[in-house]
C-alpha cells in the first residue's frame, strides 16, 4: 500500500510539474521619452509563444515552459531587447522594461525637436510611425500620410510629383510650423512650405508627430496650426542594409537602397539611403524625374561628447498642372486633363516643369556636462537651386494654338522663325528661386531637481533669397527683346539663359532666444515659455534702380545725367532712384504660453495649454509694388489660443478629445487700388479670422492581430469684421484711394472644416497584414482673397462650398523569408471605387460651381513593391 501511495504521488507531482505554467507580464516603455511602446512583440527565444503590447505598452502571456529561458522584445526602430529569466510556476512580473532606438543620436535629436510625450506634455499629437508610412504612402505624396490626422486636410493640388499641401485646423503652410530633426524648413521668406524639396523623406523617415494648435516647440516658428515634426533616420547602430523595388500605376517606378556599418570599435558608425523614382505621372504632362540621398555620420567619443553629420538632399524635375479650369472643361476632358503642355517637334513639352534641389547639412553636437546638464547644439546650411518655368511675352494657348486640344508649340515656333530680326514674340521663362541659409540652434537643459526642468537657448539664421527670370527656350527664335531693366535706357537683347523681367534678393535675419520652465511630480506635469525673436528685411533691386556705380557715373556728369531724365521720365532722380538696396527693417517678435497634463489615474488625463504671440509680417507684406518700397503700416500678426482635451487610457481602447480656439488677428493682406502712376499696393490691418473646433480621435484592439482607428474633426472657421472706409495713401500721404472689405462671417476656403476618418488593419496570421481606411470630407469652401471682397452687393455671400466627398483606401504587407533574408511585400491601392471629386477651388465671380476654378483629385492608383533586408 505505501508503495502504491507513492507511485500516485509521484505520479501527480510529474503531472503537475507538466502542467504547471509561468504567467510572464511587463511594461516596455521607451528608454528615453519613457513613452508606452505600442504593438511590440514579445515572445521567447525560439519558440511561438508570446503576446503584443496593448495600448499601454502592457503585454502578459502564459508558458508551460519552465527553468531558464531568454525573453525577446523587438519593435520597428528599437534594438532588439533580451533578458534571461527563471520560469518556475507562478506569475513573473518584470516591470519596466527600456527599449534603446536603433538609431545613434536619436533619442537626442528628439530632444532637440520637442517631441510631444503622450499623457505628459500638455498638446493634441498625433503619431505617425515609419511602418505606417511604408504600408500606407504607396504613390501619394509624403503630405498625404497625415490625411486621417484630426484638423488635417491634404491634396495633390494640380497633381504633379511633390506639389502637394497640407492643411491644419484650417491654416496653410504660412502658418504650420515643419521641423525636420528640430530644424525648421519653413521659407524664411513667405513662410511656405515645397514639399517637391523634400520628396524623398518618406525615404528616410523614423517618426513623423504632428503637434495641433500652438504645439510643444519652443522657438518662435510659424505653428499657428500646429507642426510637423519629421524625425529622419540617423546613424543604425545595426550593421546592414535593405534594397526595395516598387511599381505603380502610369509607369510608377521606384528603387532604394540603405547601407550601415552598425557602429565600429572606433565610435565611428555610417548609414547611407539612396533612392530614384520615375514616372509619367497620373494627370496629362507631369512626367517626372526624382532622386534622394541621406547620409549620416556618428561619433561617439566618450560619455560626455556625441557628433552626428547628416546631409539629405532630393534633386528633381516635374511636369506641372498649375492652370485651374472650369468644371465643365473637366467634364468635357476627363479629370487627367492638363493645359499647360503639348508637344514640340515629336516630343513632349512643358510650358510649366518644376525642378529643384535643396540639400541641407547638418552637425549637431551632444554635450553631457554633468548628470544634471546636458547641452545640445545643432548647426546647419542648405544651399537650394531650381525654379519653375511658364510663359514669357504673349502667351499662346488658346484654342488657335491648340491641336487635339494641346498647345501646338510647332505653330508658336513657326512664327517666332519668321518674326526674324525682330525676335521671339511669345518664350518660355523660368522663375529661379535660389537660396542660401545658415543657421544654428542651441539648447542647454538642467534638471533642478526630481521636480522642475529649466530649458533656454538661441535660435539664429540668415537667408539670402535670390529671384530672378531667364529664358529658358526661345521657342524657335534667335533672342527675346526686353525692356525690364532699368539700368539702360535700351530694349535688352535676351538670349537663352539671359536675366529678364526682374532680378532682387531678399535678406533675412533672425535671431530668437526661448526660456522653458518645467515641473513634473506624480501626475501633474506642467511648463510655461517664453521666445523673444528680432527678424531683420533687406531687399536688393538689381532691374528697378540705378546701380551705386552708375548713379556716381551720372551724379559727376549732369549732361548725361538730364538724358536718363528725360528718357525714364523721372522728375526727381535723386528722390525716384534711391539706389538697389533697401534699408534694414526689423520687427520684433514674442511669445509666451504653458499648459498643465494631470493623469487622474492610469486610464484618464486631462490637460489645457493657452498661448499668446506677436510675429513679425512676411517679406511680401514688407515691400510693396514689387519695388523697394517699405510698408510703413505693417504690423506683426497676433494670435490667442486656447486648447482643452482629455485623454482615455486602457489594456484595449485609447481615445482623446480635445477643443480648441484660435483668434488671429491683424492678417496681413495686400491691397492694390488705382492704375499707372496712381496705382497703390497697401497692406490693410484689422483682418482677422477666427478657428475653433473640436476633435475627437480612437484605437482599438479587440482582438490579437486586429486594431481598429478612428477620428473625427469638426471645425467652425470664419472670418470676423468687415473693414469699412480705409483709406489708401501714396508714398507722399496723398489719399488714393477708399476701400471696402467684406468679409464678416465669410467661411475660411481651402480647407474641409469637417473630416471623419475610420480604418482598420488584421494580421491574419504571421507576417500578413490587410488593411482598410475611409476619409470623408466636407464643408469645405473655395479659396477666395479677402481683399476682393470689395462690393456691398457680396456682403454676407458665402464662396462656394465643393460638394462633399469620401474615399476608401486598401493596403496589404506580408513578411516572410526569402532565404536568409527578411523580406516584406507591399501592395497599395487607393480610391478603390474610383470616386470623382473637386479637391481644390478658386472662388469666382458668381461664388457657384459654374465660375469657380478647380482640381479634381486622383482616381484610382495603385502601387506594389518588395523590400529585402540583409
Amino acid at each position: 500500500m505505501r508503495k502504491f501511495l507513492l507511485s500516485i504521488f509521484m505520479l501527480f507531482a510529474i503531472t503537475a510539474g507538466a502542467w504547471a505554467q509561468t504567467v510572464i507580464k511587463g511594461h516596455v516603455v521607451d528608454a528615453e521619452t519613457q513613452e508606452d511602446v505600442l504593438g511590440a512583440n514579445v515572445f521567447l527565444k525560439g519558440t511561438s509563444e508570446g503576446a503584443i503590447t496593448d495600448l499601454n505598452g502592457k503585454f502578459s502571456f502564459k508558458t508551460s515552459k519552465s527553468g531558464s529561458a531568454i525573453l525577446v522584445i523587438s519593435f520597428i526602430g528599437f534594438e532588439d531587447f533580451e533578458k534571461s529569466i527563471q520560469l518556475n510556476g507562478g506569475t513573473l512580473d518584470l516591470g519596466a522594461l527600456n527599449l534603446t532606438g536603433a538609431d545613434q543620436m536619436l533619442n537626442e535629436v528628439e530632444v532637440i525637436a520637442d517631441i510631444a510625450v503622450d499623457r505628459k506634455t500638455p498638446v493634441a499629437i498625433s503619431n505617425i510611425k515609419p511602418e505606417a508610412i511604408e504600408e500606407k504612402l504607396g504613390t501619394q505624396e509624403f503630405p498625404e500620410v497625415l490625411k486621417s490626422t484630426p484638423g488635417v486636410y491634404a491634396t495633390k493640388q494640380g497633381g504633379g510629383y511633390g506639389d502637394a499641401r497640407v492643411n491644419i485646423r484650417g491654416f496653410d503652410s504660412d502658418n504650420v510650423g515643419v521641423l525636420i530633426n528640430g530644424v525648421p524648413i519653413n521659407d524664411m521668406e513667405s513662410g511656405q512650405v515645397y514639399w517637391s524639396n523634400w520628396a524623398g523623406l518618406s525615404d528616410v523617415t523614423r517618426s513623423m508627430q504632428v503637434q495641433r494648435g500652438l504645439g510643444a516647440s519652443k522657438l518662435a516658428i510659424s505653428s499657428i496650426g500646429g507642426t510637423i515634426n519629421i524625425i529622419t533616420k540617423s546613424s543604425d547602430m545595426r550593421k546592414g542594409g535593405s534594397f526595395g523595388a516598387w511599381i505603380g500605376n502610369d509607369g510608377y517606378s521606384k528603387q532604394a537602397l540603405t547601407l550601415s556599418t552598425g557602429m565600429m570599435d572606433n565610435g565611428y558608425s555610417v548609414t547611407f539611403s539612396g533612392s530614384k523614382t520615375t514616372g509619367d505621372g497620373y494627370v496629362d504632362g507631369t512626367a517626372f524625374d526624382a532622386w534622394s540621398y541621406f547620409l549620416a555620420v556618428s561619433k561617439t567619443f566618450n560619455d560626455n561628447h556625441e557628433l552626428v553629420f547628416t546631409v539629405f538632399g532630393a534633386p528633381q524635375e516635374h511636369g506641372q498642372r498649375s492652370t485651374r479650369k472650369g468644371i465643365e472643361y473637366f467634364e468635357a476632358n476627363g479629370i487627367k486633363e492638363n493645359f499647360d503642355w503639348g508637344y514640340k517637334a515629336g516630343q513632349e513639352f512643358n510650358v510649366r516643369k518644376n525642378y529643384y534641389h535643396k540639400p541641407q547639412a547638418t552637425l549637431n553636437h551632444y554635450w553631457t556636462i554633468s548628470d544634471k546638464t546636458d547641452l545640445a547644439t545643432s548647426v546647419y546650411a542648405s544651399r537650394g537651386t531650381g525654379g519653375g518655368s511658364g510663359w514669357y511675352g504673349t502667351q499662346k494657348d488658346g484654342n488657335d494654338y491648340r491641336r487635339s486640344g494641346l498647345i501646338d508649340f510647332d505653330k508658336i515656333v513657326d512664327e517666332n522663325v519668321a518674326a526674324g530680326k525682330n525676335g521671339s514674340e511669345t518664350i518660355i521663362r523660368n522663375s529661379v528661386n535660389n537660396h542660401t541659409w545658415f543657421g544654428a540652434l542651441s539648447s542647454l537643459t538642467h534638471e533642478a531637481n526630481d521636480v522642475w526642468t529649466f530649458n533656454g537657448g538661441l535660435d539664429a539664421r540668415y537667408y539670402i533669397g535670390q529671384h530672378y527670370r531667364e529664358v529658358r527656350d526661345l521657342l524657335g527664335g534667335d533672342f527675346y527683346v526686353d525692356d525690364k531693366e532699368f539700368n539702360t535706357m535700351k530694349n535688352t537683347v535676351a538670349r537663352e539663359g539671359d536675366k529678364v523681367n526682374y532680378h532682387n534678393d531678399g535678406h533675412v535675419g533672425w535671431l530668437g532666444t526661448f526660456f522653458q520652465a518645467e515641473y513634473s511630480k506624480n501626475n501633474l506635469s506642467a511648463f510655461a515659455s517664453a521666445t523673444l525673436s528680432g527678424t531683420w528685411y533687406k531687399r536688393v533691386d538689381y532691374f528697378n534702380y540705378f546701380s551705386d556705380g552708375l548713379i556716381s557715373e551720372l551724379n559727376s556728369n549732369p549732361e548725361k545725367k538730364q538724358t536718363y531724365i528725360d528718357a525714364l521720365g523721372q522728375p526727381d532722380f535723386d528722390q525716384g532712384m534711391k539706389g538697389q538696396e533697401s534699408d534694414w527693417v526689423d520687427f520684433l517678435g514674442y511669445g509666451i504660453k504653458g499648459g498643465a497634463n494631470y493623469n487622474i489615474n492610469d486610464s484618464h488625463n486631462v490637460f489645457a495649454n493657452v498661448g499668446y504671440f506677436s510675429r513679425a509680417p512676411f517679406f511680401r507684406s514688407v515691400f510693396l509694388n514689387y519695388k523697394n518700397d517699405v510698408n510703413e503700416d505693417a504690423e506683426n500678426e497676433k494670435v490667442f489660443s486656447l486648447e482643452l482635451g482629455y485623454g482615455f487610457r486602457s489594456e484595449y481602447f485609447s481615445a482623446n478629445i480635445n477643443a480648441y480656439r484660435t483668434l488671429w488677428k491683424d492678417k496681413s493682406v495686400v491691397k492694390t487700388s488705382g492704375a499707372g502712376e496712381q496705382q497703390v499696393v497697401a497692406n490693410l490691418t484689422g483682418v482677422n479670422a477666427l478657428h475653433q473646433g473640436i476633435e475627437v480621435d480612437f484605437l482599438a484592439k479587440p482582438a490579437r492581430g486586429l486594431e481598429i482607428r478612428g477620428m473625427a474633426s469638426f471645425g467652425d472657421w470664419t472670418w470676423q469684421d468687415d473693414l469699412t472706409e480705409v483709406g489708401l495713401f501714396d508714398q507722399d500721404q496723398n489719399l488714393v484711394d477708399v476701400v471696402n472689405i467684406y468679409i464678416a462671417d465669410l467661411k475660411v476656403g481651402d480647407a474641409a472644416q469637417t473630416t471623419l476618418a475610420l480604418g482598420a488593419d488584421y494580421e491574419i496570421f504571421e507576417g500578413f497584414k490587410v488593411g482598410m481606411d475611409y476619409n470623408y470630407y466636407d464643408n469645405l469652401y473655395a479659396k477666395f482673397d479677402p481683399a476682393d471682397r470689395g462690393s456691398e452687393a457680396e456682403k454676407g455671400v458665402q464662396a462656394w462650398e465643393l460638394p462633399e466627398y469620401g474615399l476608401f483606401d486598401a493596403n496589404v504587407r506580408y513578411k516572410f523569408k526569402l532565404g536568409q533574408f527578411d523580406a516584406t511585400l507591399y501592395g497599395k491601392l487607393n480610391n478603390i471605387f474610383d470616386e470623382e471629386y473637386v479637391s481644390d477651388a478658386e472662388d469666382g465671380t458668381g461664388h457657384d460651381w459654374q465660375s469657380a476654378n478647380v482640381y479634381y483629385g486622383f482616381g484610382r492608383t495603385w502601387s506594389m513593391g518588395l523590400k529585402v533586408k540583409f
